[in-house]
């Protein structure tokens, strides 16, 4: 270790270090220059601790400086939207109008979902919007054609979406076929089974009171009933993190590693619950909160402890990452991919569910149109990357949020068609940019 790194580790010791401080450093050679005198590298939550706020700013300018923007540039970009339609129609941001964004997203957001798994193995799946489509039309032809339970044809049409995701995976991961080419042809030939079940109608109505149609309709319990769903809704959320909060302290306490503080955990959960009561309120003088939004964002939270909690989701960052390491790692790399397609397969399944919920019906516009379109952008916009390794599953909520507020407010202000679509393509270019632009960074600072 280096003189300056003694002496760094020395003012540490003797300094008093706050609560959550524990030593953690290591010495590193630049990126540019292997042989340089290697310089000290120290955790960021040490210099977060010892230099208190002013730490944090510190922090935050070497994650900006370093290509690290995570979610930052979709946050700002929603603001800027819905300030911008807000002044243009001072309907948008009524509870109404909110109320339904939240309503619609949450079914191209669950494909979105999906499409995060592939998007962090650096793949495509272009199959999702034919394979929801599909689900809604096979589900309506085992409860209408073959008077089938409803609740048993929802499982059977889900199966059926894992299993043509696990046949892509198949293709892909086992005779190397690119998965580009393995879902374009799932995507042709999922619609055309899709479109001759349908038959010359085009349409099959579904009962409105069928279980899962009833479940997922805008008119659902959490809609129907006291206001105090959405609140209970809110309030468990933000216990849940109070707790997983703390047990991640305490484990981090005894394993000796750096942990976060008490404060800085009330003030996160702090502002977890003024954000979810504030949308609980405002959801609640529209009509509550519907059940797709629970559903979804319920999905959203399993989604994300899977990917960040479990070694599966570990491996699937490591694929994603390089393919060459993890496999000299142990890791199953065929079997991840297998697994990842397998989801997102499930995933359009259940949003073929959310789009029969929405209109009572299978339709040939469901899941067609630019729906795999507004999928992929949504994952991507939300800050996962198209290079595989790095994003989380709230992109999927982010992006579907951005997707969605876009239409709703080009809807307000009475826009063609059009103009949505080359909005929608502007922000994904841009997100795209931004994306290639923080790698560039991190790569420059060693980090890539």
């Amino acid at each position: 270790m280096s003189d300056t790194s003694k002496t760094v580790k020395s003012d540490t010791t003797k300094a008093e270090k706050p609560e959550g401080v524990v030593e953690e450093q290591d010495t590193v050679a630049p990126a540019d220059d292997p042989t340089a005198a290697p310089v000290t590298v120290v955790d960021p939550r040490l210099l977060v601790r010892e230099e208190g706020f002013k730490g944090y700013i510190t922090e935050f300018k070497r994650k900006v400086k370093g290509g690290e923007l995570g979610s930052l540039p979709v946050v700002i970009g929603l603001i800027v939207i819905w300030t911008i339609f807000q002044f243009k129609n001072d309907r948008f941001l009524s509870a109404e109008n909110l109320s339904n964004i939240s309503f619609f997203l949450s079914a191209t957001g669950m494909l979105a979902i999906g499409l995060v798994f592939v998007l962090l193995l650096g793949e495509i799946d272009l199959s999702v919007g034919s394979v929801s489509g599909l689900a809604s039309t096979l589900f309506a032809v085992f409860v209408v054609d073959h008077t089938m339970n409803p609740w048993l044809s929802l499982l059977l049409t889900i199966i059926t979406g894992v299993a043509i995701g696990a046949l892509h995976g198949w293709f892909f991961a086992k005779l190397g076929v690119p998965a580009f080419v393995v879902t374009l042809a799932g995507f042709l030939g999922w619609n055309g089974l899709m479109l001759w079940l349908l038959g010359s109608s085009g349409t099959i109505n579904i009962p409105s009171d069928s279980g899962p149609v009833h479940l997922l309709g805008q008119n659902s319990f959490f809609m129907d009933q006291a206001i105090i769903g959405a609140y209970v809704l809110a309030g468990l959320g933000v216990a849940s993190m109070l707790i997983g909060s703390f047990g991640e302290q305490r484990r981090r306490r005894v394993a000796g590693v750096p942990y976060r503080p008490t404060s800085e955990i009330l003030l996160r959960v702090g502002a977890l619950a003024l954000a979810s009561f504030t949308a609980a309120a405002v959801l609640n003088n529209a009509a509550g909160v519907s059940n797709a939004l629970v559903i979804f964002l319920a999905a959203l939270v399993i989604v994300d402890f899977v990917l960040r909690r479990t070694t599966f989701g570990r491996q699937v960052f490591a694929v994603g990452g390089g393919i060459e390491a993890a496999r000299r790692a142990g890791i199953n790399v065929p079997m991840i991919r297998i697994t990842v397609f397998a989801i997102a397969g499930g995933f359009a399944a259940v949003g073929g569910m959310f789009f029969a919920g929405q209109t009572a019906s299978a339709t040939l516009n469901a899941g067609g149109g630019n729906t795999l379109m507004l999928a992929i952008a949504a994952a991507v916009i939300g800050g996962t990357s198209l290079f595989g390794g790095r994003g989380t599953v709230w992109s999927a909520l982010l992006g579907m949020l951005v997707i969605q507020s876009i239409q709703t407010g080009l809807d307000l202000l009475n826009m063609n068609t059009s103009i949505q679509y080359m909005i929608t393509g502007g922000v994904l270019l841009g997100a795209v940019v931004i994306d290639s632009i923080s790698r560039k960074s991190q790569k420059a600072a060693g980090r890539g």
